[in-house]
């Protein structure tokens, strides 16, 4: 039978529900009305107390919750079904996580932004308010991404220009940004705000705000205006499946 712990050092809001199995480590804090699904892991601790760890032989639940330094999320979150969420990570309100997202010690998720299913934040790193995060994307160490940034299925975003190497450097994607399906963001790049990357496309220089790339490597195939008026007459042509 799989255990269902709850820290006691752990504070739970108001109307907040925890469905069984799941553990919560440290003095994690969990706002009101929130709602954690079965599998979620709360307070991980980070690999340096991991290996510290294992050097003895207590590696055990309540020993990771004695290193664990906990978590905090706020009012109104979602986090759904086997998501792993590190010591030292803060949801603000009402994020909404989806099914087995990773997020790694150190990074801050901002308020009403969405994190889709299997998709990897590695830590250290900053996520501003109301955006989309799509399934299966991988952002690594160190990125900062802004407000309402919309990112699609399966990008990633690296930040080693000539792996491996000891040098790990900051990828920034600005406010309003759109970042394409299965595109690839390489390291040390910086995304203009309101600028839009096509699906595919692997971007190797900096782009320019309101600026549209595509290819491989990216280039420069329109401004936002044009691809927004695109957008409108695309959307006027038809109906959708989404009712």
């Amino acid at each position: 039978m799989t255990a269902h712990f709850v820290s006691k050092r752990a504070v739970i809001g108001f109307g907040t529900h925890l469905m069984p199995p799941l553990t919560i480590l440290g003095p994690s804090h969990v706002g009101s009305r929130s709602i954690l699904f079965s599998y979620v892991f709360l307070g991980f601790p980070t690999r340096r107390k991991l290996v510290e760890l294992s050097k003895t032989n207590q590696a055990t639940l309540e020993e990771l919750d004695r290193l664990s330094s906990g978590s905090r999320l706020g009012t109104g979150v979602t986090v759904r079904s086997h998501c792993v969420i590190y010591e030292n990570v803060e949801l603000s309100d009402e994020v909404e996580l989806g099914h087995n997202v990773l997020i790694r010690e150190g990074t801050v998720v901002g308020t009403k932004t969405k994190i889709g299913t299997g998709t990897v934040v590695d830590g250290h790193s900053i996520i501003g308010d109301d955006s989309n995060i799509q399934s299966g994307v991988y952002i690594p160490i160190g990125t900062r991404i802004g407000n309402r940034v919309f990112i699609g299925p399966r990008a990633v975003i690296t930040n080693d220009k000539y792996p491996p190497s000891k040098r790990i450097v900051e990828t920034v994607i600005e406010d309003d940004a759109v970042i394409g399906a299965n595109s690839t963001i390489v390291a040390g790049v910086r995304i203009g705000k309101r600028a839009v990357v096509a699906a595919g496309a692997v971007v190797t220089k900096d782009v320019d705000p309101d600026t549209v790339v595509a290819g491989v490597p990216a280039r420069p195939i329109m401004k936002r205006e044009e691809y927004e008026a695109r957008k409108k007459l695309y959307e006027e042509s038809g109906s959708t499946v989404l009712k």
